[in-house]
């Protein structure tokens, strides 16, 4: 079983990884776990003609890299295997779009994210991710 964890680095998006961890013993066999940070784009329009590739790549791992480190450090204390993998684009579509490719069997996300301002003006990741995804999608409060 493959589970997919999509973390932003909000307390909020960790709780649904100390769910996995939480109840991994209940599963019959342990699962593939799959990190997922999605980075929105910001390499559009003319930003490229004045930044190097090379640095916004760094840019994406190291914001990437620091939403995904708290959800790291957890599974190692726990000695739990995982792979992580940062994408760039919009977050629901990302999500789902790795879940396929990893051929995952089911994402688990907390209810919400970093939210605020963000998630007025650009709607919910979760509603998204649950109308786009033919996958379960287990939320956690």
């Amino acid at each position: 079983m493959k589970i997919q964890i999509p973390l932003d680095g909000s307390a909020n998006a960790n709780r649904a990884l100390d769910y996995v961890i939480g109840n991994i013993a209940t599963l019959k066999e342990q699962p593939q776990l799959l990190l997922l940070n999605v980075q929105w784009n910001v390499a559009t329009g003319n930003v490229k003609l004045f930044i190097n590739q090379d640095v916004i790549n760094d840019y994406y791992r190291e914001l990437g890299l620091a939403a995904l480190q708290q959800g790291r450090a957890a599974l190692e204390a726990a000695k739990l295997p995982y792979q992580y993998h940062i994408s760039i684009g919009t977050p629901a579509e990302a999500i789902v779009q790795y879940a396929i490719e990893q051929n995952a069997d089911q994402i688990v996300m907390c209810k919400q994210g970093q939210g605020g301002l963000q998630s007025l003006l650009l709607g919910s990741v979760v509603s998204k991710v649950l109308h786009l995804s033919s996958l379960p999608v287990l939320l956690v409060k």
